[in-house]
Order: C-alpha cells, then structure tokens, then sequence
C-alpha cells in the first residue's frame, strides 16, 4: 500500500495497548435479511504513549467469520509489536483486512493525530469534513411495520430499506406510499436469488428507488453483469479491499466502503482511489457501532457519492461526546470523540 503523509516520520517509540467489549443499546430492535440485534456490540482499543492516547471501535461480523472475542484476541496479539512502535504501515504488512486491524488502525491515526497536536484528517491531507446528509436505515419488518416507520421517518431526505427476498415487492410499495418525498435506497443483504431479482428491480424501479445494494449473495453475482442497467447497483458483501476491484466492473456501479472491511481508513483511502480510477462510484457504510467507529468514516464523505453512517441514530444510548445530528444532517467528530 502506497505511504500516507505522515507514516514515514510516526513516532516509533513503544505504545501501551488496552482492549475492551462494550454494548450499546438500541432503540428499537434492528433486523435484516441475517437475523435482529437489540445491542450494538463493539471492540474497543485504546493505545497510549506518554500522556497521549488514540482511540478505535469495531464491529466484529460473523457474516466475515469474526466473533467479539476472537477480534479481542486478533489485537492482543499485536500488543508486542505494539510496544515496539509499530506503525500504520506496519498494520497493513501484520493483519489482514477486517474489524481487528479496524480498531487499530483508527486508533493509531487518532493518537498520531493527538501527538501533532492538529485533526486526523490534516494527517491524511484531505478537506475538513463538512456537515453530510445520511440514509436513516429501515429495519427489515412486514410492509405495514416499514411503512408505519417509514411514516415517522418520512421528513428525512434520504431512507434506506433493509429487504428480504419474499415479501419485498409488499415492502417496497408500502414504504413509498408512507414517504412519498423521500429518495429511497435498498439493501437485500444478498437475500435476492435469480427467481425474485427481476420482479424485485422492476418493483425498485416503479417505486423509484435509486440504488439497490448487494441484491444477490457474493460469489453468485456474476448474473449482474447480464442485466440492462436501469438502476444503480453497488457492492457490499462482494467488496472488502482494493483486491479483486476488476472483477466487480460490470457487476456493479458503486462499492459499499466501511472500515470494518477495509480493515481501516488507511485501507478505505486506498480503496476509494482505487475504485475511482475503476469508475466505481462511492458509497461510504458502516455497521450497527457507536459514535467512536463513525468518526473516522466522516473522512471519507467528502468523497462518496452516497453517505450511510446513521448508526448512532438508531441507539438508545451512545458515547459522551458522540457525533452531533441535525435530522439527519451528520455532523464532523469533535476531537474529544476522535482525530
């Protein structure tokens, strides 16, 4: 991987590692096509050196062959090398992509950050983020269920369905009679096969829905390709890093970039200029987590075409400072949340 700005000088001095599972409430159940979730259940490191510390947060995804405590252990692992002064650069060549190198990897860009005394996002050499409108997400449920949420949520600009194969044609016309204004996106979570996924686009279409996200399993979308593109397609489950970007041209027209994937911004930076060169669009994601594994994210929005970082939105209870909403208008992190 290509040399962010500032890996070549990051102080290499030894680092203390500390790693903890937190839970956060929902406030309301969240469903999709894989099944429901009342808590949001993170990994969260702390790396200090001196009176410094950074902070990281990942979601540990069983869909990726990850368990809360076999991340824990995947960072443990690093705490040797941590006190060695590993670096950025060093995480890339030590772990392969995922939610473990996640945390860390967010983590040492905030203390990296602290230590310079300015924002992650100076590091990196980007624009500041700027106030950035995201999807509210629907959770998957029987069409009245979504519609009636849909009705609630019917002032947000931008909302975005959790479907399930059977039942989503119901779905998706009960949500658009109940929010008639909103642009709609959708998410099957690969829950769509070759028998619904034609009745299932042309129900997208008449609903006027913009884009359609991960509608067939990974590994089995190679039947997009065939399809007359009348409406946007982007990857998810398909897509975690910049290897294998080639074979998703024709498939799809955007990828679904999270740092839980990627395994980190660095990977995600990476990633989206890779993907542009590819003429990917950009679709900046995340998974159910706390204010703490948003932050980062909002890194990237300045180059995403499309912004889903509503987590914090759907919690009961969240961090103390946690990201700032208006509506849903996302506002950029403190620096006492992060960078």
């Amino acid at each position: 991987m290509r040399d962010l700005p500032d890996m070549a000088t990051e102080n290499r001095m030894a680092i203390d590692l500390s790693v903890a599972i937190e839970h956060f409430r929902l406030a309301q159940p969240f469903v999709i096509a894989r099944g429901a979730r009342t808590h949001a259940t993170v990994v969260t490191v702390t790396l200090r050196r001196g009176a410094v510390f950074g902070r990281g947060e990942c979601v540990p995804y069983a869909r990726y062959g990850e368990s809360v405590e076999g991340v824990a252990a995947g960072i443990e692992a690093q705490r040797a090398a941590l006190l060695q002064g590993m670096n950025r650069a060093d995480l890339q060549r030590a772990m392969p992509a995922g939610a473990a190198r996640n945390a860390l990897d967010c983590a040492l860009w905030d203390l990296a950050a602290k230590e310079a005394g300015c924002r992650a996002w100076d590091l990196a050499g980007l624009p500041a983020p700027t106030p950035t409108t995201t999807a509210f997400t629907l959770s998957l449920g029987t069409p009245e269920a979504m519609a009636a949420e849909a009705a609630r949520e019917a002032g947000r600009p931008l909302l975005k369905l959790k479907l399930g194969g059977a039942g989503d044609v119901a779905r998706l016309h009960a949500v658009r009679a109940a929010a008639p204004k909103a642009e709609l996106i959708v998410d099957a979570n690969e829950s769509w096969n070759e028998v619904v996924l034609a009745d299932n686009l042309e129900a997208c279409l008449a609903c006027g829905v913009t884009l359609v996200e991960q509608p067939l399993p990974a590994g089995k979308d190679a039947l997009l390709a065939q399809l007359p593109r009348r409406i946007k397609l982007c990857a998810d489950e398909s897509v975690h890093d910049r290897h294998g970007l080639a074979a998703l041209r024709g498939r799809y027209d955007m990828l679904n970039v999270k740092l839980d994937k990627t395994g980190g911004l660095s990977e995600a930076l990476a990633l989206i200029a890779a993907a542009r060169a590819l003429d990917f669009g950009i679709f900046v994601g995340c998974m159910v987590a706390s204010s703490l594994g948003i932050a980062p994210a909002m890194l990237l929005t300045g180059q995403a075409d499309y912004v889903d970082l509503d987590a914090p939105l759907l919690l009961g209870e969240d961090r103390t400072p946690g990201i700032a909403f208006a509506q849903s208008l996302l506002q950029p992190p403190a620096a006492a949340l992060w960078g």
